[in-house]
């Protein structure tokens, strides 16, 4: 049985890591296997949304330090030159990060290390209420080095990231919620079902507008203002010309759409 499952079902890919008796926790067949998935995924025009998950009790239990931290400590001071491309998890956490096609991970259990750093690459995060996050690696003498960092301050701020990696302590879902590190918090057993109504809803939307409206958000990450505005401006006008817009619009004037809003 493959270490990593991929599956296409109604233009979702089902990427989900197995390896159960070890929590999951990314070994170097593990990051080979998901370097494939997320190749199969970009490369796969019958997938509009990806939903990552994790067979078992737990989502990710972050690197295998079994086959992991030997090669690093053994690497010199040239590791960090030597695998920018590379990234983690596939290379899905620096490498392969920019497809522009959505990225749900749906997490329970415990999401500790390695496996914080990949639920961040995702897009969006769905967690069940009784989910753990484990910041235990800075105990260990590490930080992330795989976007984990880049990710918290993005999506958390600077004093959570602050928090969060230098106290090393766990966080409940809750706590993560509260901090904007999950967009939404459910039941164990309602997770997956709730992901793919979020998937449902992204393939409802022209993937056209969908896929620049990600990509715009990424470009304009830590610019100026000027900049962002300008690069949002560019990025929108020019999906203008896709037809499915036009069709779009001529249904909501005809009042066709199946979906549309009433006011009273």
């Amino acid at each position: 049985m493959s270490v990593v499952l991929y599956e296409v079902r109604d233009q979702i890919a089902y990427i989900t890591l197995n390896r159960p008796d070890k929590h999951n926790a990314i070994s170097t067949e593990v990051d080979d296997a998901l370097f494939e998935a997320w190749s199969a995924f970009a490369a796969d025009d019958e997938a509009r949304v990806a939903i990552l998950s994790g067979n078992g009790r737990n989502f990710c239990a972050g690197a295998d330090l079994h086959d992991h931290v030997d090669q690093w400590l053994e690497a010199g001071p040239e590791l960090g030159r030597k695998v920018l491309d590379k990234g983690f998890a596939g290379r899905i956490t620096r490498g392969l990060h920019r497809t522009p096609k959505p990225i749900i991970a749906a997490l329970h259990g415990w999401i500790i290390g390695g496996g914080i750093e990949l639920c961040l690459a995702a897009d969006m995060r769905v967690c069940a209420d009784d989910a753990n996050f484990g910041f235990f690696h800075m105990r260990r003498g590490m930080h992330f080095g795989d976007g984990g960092i880049v990710r918290l301050v993005n999506t958390c701020g600077v004093g959570i990231a602050m928090e969060l990696e230098l106290l090393g302590e766990p966080i409940t879902a809750e706590r993560a919620l509260q901090v904007h590190l999950v967009n939404r918090l459910v039941p164990a057993d309602e997770v997956m079902a709730t992901a793919e109504d979020m998937a449902r809803k992204i393939i409802r939307n022209p993937r056209s507008a969908v896929e620049s409206a990600k990509d715009t958000i990424l470009e304009v990450i830590g610019r100026q203002l000027d900049d962002q505005l300008r690069i949002e401006a560019l990025y929108s006008y020019s999906v203008m010309g896709d037809p499915e817009i036009h069709e779009k619009k001529d249904e909501f004037l005809e009042r066709r759409d199946a979906d549309r809003a009433t006011t009273r």
